[in-house]
Order: structure tokens, then C-alpha cells, then sequence
């Protein structure tokens, strides 16, 4: 279960290395003990490319707060504004930016993954 927290101030927050995707820096707002399910801004510098289609067991909403992400399989550039909405098992990506983007990422628990 995600922690209960009431408004605050999202700068008091540091920016951090996502160990799991180089260039990419993350502002944890929420988070879950297992580190998959929680809410975070997600920071990518110009230049990042994931490799590979990406697939998760969780829920995934995301917003692009700023900037343009480039998805390589659909061949289509998202700017600020843009949202998705993933399922467990969607397939996404692999995606690059070149002028870098920041989003905030919303992950869930599927209510049968329990």
C-alpha cells in the first residue's frame, strides 16, 4: 500500500537516478515498498533510447507534463499534453527523445494481481 500523505510540496522532493533506465532522473511522489507501484515525474535528458518493447504487471497512466517523446515501434512523436493508458502486458516503446520530456507516471495494482 502506497503511503498516506497529504499536499506538499513537489520541489522538496530531490531529483534521483532511475536505476533501471539511464537518462532518465525521477522525483518518487508515492511508492509502494516493491518499487513498481507508485506516482513519480520521470525526467528524460535529450538524447535518451530505451532498446526493446517494454511490458509491466501494473496499471501505468502517463501524462508528458513537457518536451516530446519519440515511440519507435509506432513511428510517432508525443508532446506535452499527450496521456496513455496501459493495461498489465500492454506492450510500449521502445521510445527516444530528442529535446527531452518529463511526465508523470501513475502505476496501479491489477484488482486480481493481488
Amino acid at each position: 500500500m502506497k503511503d498516506e500523505l497529504e499536499f506538499f510540496d513537489v520541489e522538496t522532493v530531490p531529483w534521483r537516478p532511475d536505476p533501471l533506465a539511464p537518462g532518465v532522473s525521477e522525483r518518487v511522489l508515492s511508492r509502494e515498498d516493491d518499487g513498481d507501484v507508485g506516482t513519480r515525474l520521470a525526467r528524460w535528458a535529450p538524447g535518451t533510447e530505451t532498446s526493446g518493447v517494454i511490458r509491466h504487471d501494473y496499471f501505468e497512466e502517463v501524462l508528458l507534463l513537457e518536451g516530446s517523446l519519440h515511440d519507435i515501434t509506432l513511428d510517432r512523436t508525443f508532446r506535452a499534453g499527450h496521456f496513455a493508458s496501459r493495461p498489465p502486458g500492454m506492450p510500449h516503446g521502445p521510445y527516444r527523445t530528442v529535446d527531452g520530456c518529463t511526465m508523470l507516471e501513475i502505476r496501479n495494482r491489477s484488482a486480481d494481481a493481488s
